[in-house]
């Protein structure tokens, strides 16, 4: 673990302990602090206490004798109303932080000897795929690696830092909003599109809160902007002004004249007078469709700030091997193949996958994002069927209507299982694709356990037919 700084002797109140708050409570433990624990839910607390942590009831709590209180990302700050702990720190004039920001202080107070690299990624899409490729590249360079943030162990949890390492986090806007002192060498802003404005309530605030991943970057740092939406340019344009650092524009959709894009699926670097083709991104298994393209840009450009060479860097992306969720072939049964892309919770997410295939059978549903899927009309041509599942399946139907036929299902079993009987009865090549284009939390815990249930589900339907001795 990283052992917190800056709090020895003093106690911090620590709410909401799933992975990010447990492994803060260790870190500033070990790092000389005290550490007040509570959740609302019981069964947290039950596996805090197990661990051997005494929990403060925080709700009772005398709150001016706290330092600070690290939140975990999941608790509201501001919107759709500021958590009863928010409004407690608030009214004590105690200082809300997040596990990222007790990260970043850590970093500041080392040694400069002992910093490691930083390489931060945000966006409303591809964060989780381009945060392991950039690790993917960097390992493959030979550097000490280790990834986490939102995506795999929470950052505090990682091996401790030395002079020599690269950490490289996944920031969700819920860990920005509480992170002011970040540094990192490397940030990149992929994409922004609506998302979360039940818990930031304007996108304004949403794409503020993506933002503060630029803070504190100076002169020797390198900025990765997105430039295939309007709030991306318009970031990309305002920093270029300030001129601090080195920034590198990334496109998956046209070619630019300076930065690195990704045209018909060939990489391009043109940081130099002339653009160079780099990789024949076509050619990587494991990053289909012009969205993976714009993941691989982001990735390349990324390693090339930390020093590691073109060609390294380009070879990496070939043997880059995938994540599970995203686009992900989970099972071939006979002429139809299973794609699990679960982690397509928003309308735009479900659009990159949906234009990767020239016709689908299209699982969808969900807890519904605002605006449904009414801004994927374009491609509802592609979809032969719609199967609809969750809180939203009466919505999608009605927005289907009349444009594609579409089947209420209720479960992802039974969608799969309806997807599957017709796909087959085809007799050709087809796609049974689960990208939702909505949250999960309406029948799972997160969109890996709804991706699992999918993935069994496929494995159901390949061993009837195995039973069946169907060929």
């Amino acid at each position: 673990m990283i052992p917190v700084r800056g709090f020895e002797g003093r106690t911090v109140a620590v709410f909401g302990l799933a992975r990010t708050g447990l492994a803060a409570a260790r870190a500033l433990v070990a790092g000389g602090a005290e550490a007040a624990l509570w959740d609302d839910n019981p069964k947290a607390r039950e596996a805090a206490a197990a661990e051997g942590f005494e929990l403060t009831d925080l709700a009772a709590a005398d709150w001016s004798g706290f330092a600070a209180v690290m939140l975990s990302p999941g608790v509201p700050l501001t919107h759709p109303k500021p958590h009863w702990t928010v409004e407690k720190a608030r009214a004590a004039g105690v200082e809300i932080l997040g596990d990222i920001e007790l990260f970043a202080r850590t970093v500041n107070a080392a040694p400069e000897h002992r910093r490691p690299k930083v390489v931060a990624i945000t966006g409303t899409n591809g964060k989780s795929t381009t945060t392991a490729l950039i690790g993917h590249i960097c390992a493959e360079a030979g550097r000490d690696t280790r990834i986490g943030g939102n995506i795999g162990a929470g950052v505090l949890g990682l091996d401790d830092m030395h002079g020599g390492a690269v950490y490289v986090l996944e920031l969700s806007s819920y860990q920005l909003d509480l992170t002011s002192s970040l540094k990192a060498d490397v940030a990149i802003i992929l994409n922004v599109s609506p998302d979360h404005l039940e818990r930031h309530g304007t996108m304004e605030n949403y794409v503020a809160a993506k933002r503060r991943i630029l803070l504190n970057q100076d002169n020797g740092d390198t900025a990765v902007i997105g430039v295939d939406d309007a709030w991306g340019q318009q970031i990309c344009t305002e920093i270029t002004a300030a001129n601090r650092r080195t920034i590198v524009p990334i496109s998956a959709s046209k070619a630019i004249s300076r930065g690195v894009y990704a045209l018909d699926g060939l990489l391009y670097d043109a940081a130099g007078e002339r653009a160079a083709q780099v990789a024949d991104l076509k050619r990587a298994r494991s990053l289909p469709g012009r969205h993976n393209w714009q993941n691989a840009a982001a990735a390349y450009a990324a390693a090339r700030g930390l020093g590691v060479s073109p060609e390294l860097a380009a070879r990496a992306l070939m043997t880059f091997p995938g994540l599970a969720h995203r686009m992900e072939t989970v099972a071939l049964i006979g002429k139809v193949r299973f794609v699990n892309d679960s982690k397509a919770t928003n309308a735009d997410a479900a659009r990159q996958a949906l234009s990767s295939y020239p016709e689908v059978y299209w699982i969808a549903g969900g807890q519904p994002k605002t605006g449904g899927i009414d801004e994927l009309a374009d491609l509802f041509p592609r979809v032969i069927k719609a199967y609809l599942v969750g809180e939203a399946e009466t919505a999608f139907a009605a927005t289907l209507e009349g444009r594609t036929p579409a089947l209420k299902c209720g479960t992802i079993e039974a969608a799969a299982r309806a997807a599957y009987a017709d796909a087959a009865a085809s007799g050709k090549d087809a796609i049974v694709l689960l990208s939702p284009a909505c949250a999960s939390f309406d029948q799972f815990a997160d969109f890996e356990q709804r991706g699992e249930a999918f993935r069994a589900a496929a494995g159901a339907i390949a061993a009837g037919r195995v039973r069946e001795g169907a060929p």
